[in-house]
């Protein structure tokens, strides 16, 4: 069998930018984001060098952020690369989102010479100090390592343990290579060695991992109102298949938190739907809250409060599986447990024949039932709940945080359909960068008939979309085609909603210069596109029974014009101020 470097063609002295991304080539990341420089351009010279690779190229530094955080989660891996100084600061709340969320990015840094960074020269893109690490350790928290090469280094090395930290953790690594090392040759041999990348079953066994599924297996069995949780690491560290099974072999209530929505095939008869804390569907909350074991699977805060929602666990016979830890009850903590592990051997040991549960039906979320007349004004709940008949298997539905955030949230997907959101981190207008990661990478998924078809669906607000609208810039340029649903409400609405029991609700500050959304793709080049605007509901349902609009062929934009102070049912009814404390007795919802 013919080694990689055989199979490529690589000779045996490769130049080091040549020989990262080789390494990313194998674990199939093969498109780079970020922005060119002369700090950088040496390395990204090398890109071209390898066929299967490309660049990007993107319209500033923090949309090329969230291209590559996009593409992660799709891919499990990415590449950003800037360049010292004022490219690398301008990814630092893009990079912090990453880390936030648990999405592996590897940001690359093009940097001054090495010479010239030991003489302490006074260069731009510099504070005027002579401090040439300060970047660097800005980055240090809020990545899981960081290396800046040097000439001594095992450089190979050095760039190995990066890719597999990042690969391995689920959060961003930096790496900072001076310009003068991009050219520096390097023995291609290691290419043919693998990297230590941890995919599956970790061998042996610990003892911990035993004794907590032993525990598991108890509560489990056990168990007669129970539910199993899907959380934001169950995806991001790639434990869906594990997860499935478990929930296959036991029949429990399955339902998921905003980060985890899309972890379950939610048209299954056990799925209930997405826990919110205090603004949850009282179906959810009858099956969350009352529950008498709670399986958390792959935890990412058990308590936290976000500006629309409180978010608390209220059983307190409760696992919650992190990604490298594990806490049950509230009283013991199992430190140095992979999340993978502990899931992979439940499933092998779990024994359906032992469950004390007798499957309940699960209650049915409620829904609107009459359509209104077709000269109705749009609003945000018949708009969710018209959409969700239109979308299909295999969709990946791109949201903004905000109002956009909370209605998918409130619908059931088909079978298959991916969710790409940022919920804990929330930085307004992520959606429309991340959405050209999810693009490229379900493009290059799709030449393996992985993701074929599969129709890629935006929605963000008019004033997120003023944030980040050049990248669809780059979206035009690559040829993609997204449907881009703008929700159009006159500004910040869910700020607005947040201070309504105030006169802060009116506030000047939450409204926006008004833009022709429309002319967007024009003003940028577009010369292939379909753009609609939709203010009634008749308007809404004619477009979506159009099937020339379904077929994913051009890139569509379609403006929806809603009332600034609407939102979906769930924050108008359930709002709870974030600074209140909630009772930890919960008061039985009333179900619909």
């Amino acid at each position: 069998m013919s080694t990689y470097t055989e199979q490529h063609n690589v000779p045996p002295q490769i130049p080091l930018g040549k020989y990262l991304f080789h390494r990313l080539n194998q674990l199939n990341v093969t498109t780079i984001f970020g922005l060119p420089s002369e700090f950088n351009s040496p390395l990204l010279d090398q890109i071209y060098q390898i066929p299967s690779m490309r660049w990007c190229g993107n319209a500033n530094e923090l949309n090329a952020s969230y291209a590559a955080d996009g593409y992660s989660r799709i891919k499990r891996l990415s590449c950003l690369v800037t360049t010292f100084g004022v490219g690398e600061m301008s990814v630092l709340n893009g990079i912090a989102g990453s880390f936030s969320e648990h999405v592996a990015v590897l940001h690359v840094v093009g940097m001054p010479p090495s010479s010239a960074q030991l003489k302490k020269l006074l260069l731009h893109h510099t504070l005027g100090n002579s401090d040439y690490d300060i970047f660097h350790r800005l980055a240090s928290d809020i990545c899981v390592h960081t290396a800046v090469l040097k000439e001594s280094d095992n450089i190979c090395d050095v760039i190995d343990n990066c890719i597999v930290r990042c690969y391995n953790q689920q959060q961003p690594v930096y790496c900072g290579i001076p310009v003068n090392l991009a050219g520096h040759l390097v023995d291609s041999k290691s290419l043919d060695s693998p990297l230590h990348l941890m995919r599956g079953f970790n061998q042996p066994i610990s003892d911990a991992v035993e004794e907590l599924v032993d525990i598991l297996l108890e509560k489990i069995y056990s168990a007669q109102h129970p539910v199993i949780v899907a959380d934001g690491c169950a995806s991001r560290h790639d434990c869906i298949e594990e997860l499935t099974e478990i929930a296959q072999k036991t029949g429990f209530p399955l339902c998921c938190t905003p980060m985890g929505k899309g972890s379950f095939d939610e048209q299954s008869k056990r799925y209930v739907g997405v826990y919110m804390g205090s603004i949850s569907s009282p179906q959810v909350r009858e099956v969350v809250d009352f529950a008498d074991f709670v399986l958390v699977a792959g935890a990412l805060t058990a308590d936290y409060a976000t500006s629309s929602y409180h978010f608390c666990y209220k059983p307190k016979n409760i696992v919650l599986l992190f990604d490298k830890y594990a806490k049950v009850s509230g009283t013991k903590t199992y430190p140095d447990v992979r999340l993978k592990d502990v899931l992979q051997l439940l499933a092998r040991c779990l024994d359906p024949t032992k469950l004390q549960y007798i499957q309940e039906e699960i209650p049915e979320s409620s829904c609107l039932r009459v359509k209104p007349d077709a000269n109705t004004p749009l609003r945000q709940e018949w708009m969710w709940a018209r959409l969700s008949h239109w979308f299909r298997p295999g969709d990946v539905i791109v949201t903004e945080m905000g109002t956009s955030g909370l209605g998918v949230n409130q619908i059931k997907f088909p079978s298959g359909t991916k969710v790409v959101s940022q919920p804990l981190w929330g930085s307004l207008g992520y959606s429309v960068g991340a959405c050209l990661g999810v693009l490229i990478a379900v493009q290059e998924e799709s030449r393996g008939n992985r993701l074929k078809d599969n129709r890629i669906i935006l929605f963000v607000g008019d004033g997120a979309l003023q944030l980040t609208v050049q990248e669809i810039s780059t979206i035009i340029k690559w040829g993609l085609a997204p449907y881009i649903f703008v929700i159009n409400n006159q500004g910040y609405t869910i700020d607005r909603l947040l201070s309504r029991d105030t006169h802060h609700a009116t506030a000047d500050y939450y409204n926006i210069q008004p833009w022709n959304n429309l002319s967007i793709i024009p003003a940028f080049g577009g010369t292939n596109y379909d753009v609609r605007k939709v203010v009634k509901v008749g308007q809404l349902d004619q477009l979506l029974k159009d099937q020339r609009f379904s077929n994913q062929d051009i890139l569509k934009m379609v403006e929806i014009i809603l009332p600034s102070m609407d939102a979906p049912q769930a924050l108008l009814e359930n709002y709870v101020s974030s600074d209140i404390e909630h009772s930890t007795q919960p008061k039985r919802p009333k179900l619909a």
